[in-house]
């Protein structure tokens, strides 16, 4: 029988359940042992798909294919686990597989119920992610204790940790300890209102996270571990941190995991072996130079739209000793200004992936603007979408070439004259936006003497996609005749995974979307070459100087 450990938050969101999630998940994982994970988000949409970066965030995605929480991405770089879509169970899925199934007869007429239906669904989910004795689930409840539509949630959780053995399952609630300025007072009145809520719904707390400014003193957690109830062994304090990736280190070095798992009978378990993690946080905080990257974006300026591209920015500074100082540069705001003096003196250009129309002309210009002076140049995705259209535009000599994700409301898709980029497999008007990408994992050969090939050291590769349009395949030719190199074709369709342009120090595009495969200890080799190319540019805007 495997153990669980069920985060959930209060007080305010954005906590940063996820990121301790998968902390612990990382801890537990150097100790030997099996860590598994499961995302609760109580929202009614069937996933993250269709949902806007700007509110939610990123979008990340599975090998699978599945549109999920960006905190599974969290627990995917931490404790270095591929995951599944079964790792995210969202409200709208549950309600969706509940009403086809009454729909079909398969309740004999019974009233559907949040209990006890809902919550036994949920709790199947658990059962389903559950691991032999040496495993340990992470399930992670989204949103803040009191939210209306998380309290079926917890529910489900009372009742299934009713029916566990303390030993086997446990309950951990993080909180914020706000800080009031005037007086420099941290109060604990909020996490005692949170706790109590938590308490009223029949959840028992064995331990107490703690958010904060500053370390919590020994008096602090004694009064913590009094008013909420908590056992004084139970009560952890989560300061700011410089890095996220500090801490598996700062729990560690308050014994977390030591009594974690004697909480959960296995203290058999090696200890945490946090070698090449240190070595690791000790890159980031301590790079042998910077360097400047512009990454040009639908959502500038929010960087937990692009959550895992970032990351994958560390990941691989870290590697080569310098720090990545990435601007996020509105794409938007570019067409406004019309010049691209704002890029002067950057290493690298960055476009990643999107959809729809908005800034367009003002990523392309920065693409044009990194093709022209021989800048390093990575396209994401939209970004290869764009990179073709340009290089169409102003080197293949078809000015009104363009996507067919562009076109005016009234025409029908794929069929313009214009179209460099299209829809492809008989897709058409009337595509719902949800459950149509081409998504997960996808295969894809790489030619000989490329540098996508150089990057990767290997013939075929497995990225993960998520996109809609494609490179028009009676395109290819023209592309090829004027300089822009199909590196990277899928082997069962031929369908362009990967671009570069012939003569240029370093300017690739892939149709994938590789920053989600990047982890701290394997950075990903694309954004490692990409960083030695962007090295290589720093070096001569230095020498000019």
């Amino acid at each position: 029988m495997g153990k669980f450990v069920f985060v959930t938050g209060g007080v305010v969101s954005s906590l940063g359940k996820g990121l301790a999630a998968a902390a612990i998940g990382m801890l537990l994982r150097s100790r030997d042992l099996e860590v598994r994970f499961l995302k609760f988000d109580p929202y009614l949409n069937l996933d993250a798909g269709t949902m806007n970066p700007g509110q939610h965030g990123e979008v990340f995605v599975t090998e699978d294919g599945a549109e999920t929480d960006l905190d599974l991405g969290h627990y995917e770089r931490f404790a270095d686990v591929t995951l599944t879509r079964n790792a995210n169970v969202t409200a709208g899925r549950i309600y969706a597989d509940l009403l086809n199934r009454e729909r079909a007869g398969g309740y004999d007429g019974a009233t559907l119920q949040v209990v006890p239906h809902f919550t036994d669904a949920l709790q199947a989910s658990i059962r389903w992610s559950e691991g032999g004795p040496r495993s340990v689930t992470l399930v992670e409840l989204g949103g803040t204790i009191g939210d209306i539509e998380g309290m079926p949630f917890v529910e489900a959780i009372r009742q299934f940790l009713l029916g566990r053995e303390p030993e086997d399952a446990l309950s951990l609630h993080m909180v914020l300890l706000p800080r009031l300025a005037p007086t420099g007072e941290t109060k604990t009145k909020p996490a005692q209102h949170s706790v109590q809520r938590l308490r009223a719904a029949g959840l028992r707390i064995d331990y107490l996270l703690c958010r904060s400014e500053a370390p919590l003193s020994e008096e602090f957690r004694d009064r913590l571990a009094r008013s909420c109830q908590v056992p004084r062994e139970g009560v952890f304090g989560v300061p700011d941190v410089q890095s996220v990736y500090d801490l598996p280190e700062l729990l560690r070095s308050q014994g977390f995991d030591d009594s974690l798992c004697a909480r959960l009978n296995l203290e058999d378990a090696p200890s945490a072996d946090l070698g090449r993690w240190r070595t690791f946080t000790g890159a980031v905080h301590r790079p042998e130079r910077s360097v400047r990257v512009a990454v040009i974006a639908k959502y500038g300026g929010m960087a937990d739209c692009y959550k895992s591209l970032g990351e994958a920015f560390v990941h691989a500074g870290a590697a080569q000793g310098i720090k990545v100082k990435a601007d996020w540069l509105a794409a938007e705001e570019l067409e406004e200004c019309g010049g691209m003096a704002v890029l002067a003196g950057t290493a690298g250009v960055v476009v990643p992936g999107g959809f729809g129309r908005r800034g367009v002309e003002g990523k392309m210009a920065a693409i044009r603007w990194a093709r022209e002076t021989n800048t390093p140049f990575l396209g994401l995705c939209y970004g290869l979408h764009c990179a073709v259209v340009e290089f169409a535009r102003h080197v293949c000599g078809a000015p009104s070439a363009r996507s067919g994700e562009w076109r005016e409301p009234d025409e029908a898709p794929g069929t313009g004259e214009n179209d460099w980029i299209t829809l492809l497999n008989g897709q058409g008007e009337g595509v719902p936006l949800g459950g149509t990408l081409r998504l997960g994992a996808q295969p894809c050969d790489l030619a000989p003497c490329s540098k996508a090939r150089a990057a990767y050291g290997a013939d075929r590769i497995y990225e993960r996609h998520r996109h809609r349009y494609e490179v028009h395949p009676a395109r290819v030719p023209e592309l090829e005749r004027y300089g822009l190199r199909v590196s990277g074709r899928h082997p069962d369709n031929g369908l362009v995974e990967m671009v570069e342009l012939e003569g240029a120090d370093w300017f690739v595009a892939t149709q994938a979307h590789p920053e989600f495969k990047s982890r701290p200890l394997s950075p990903h080799p694309l954004f490692l070459a990409f960083l030695d190319a962007v090295l290589r540019r720093a070096d001569k805007i230095a020498d000019r100087r």
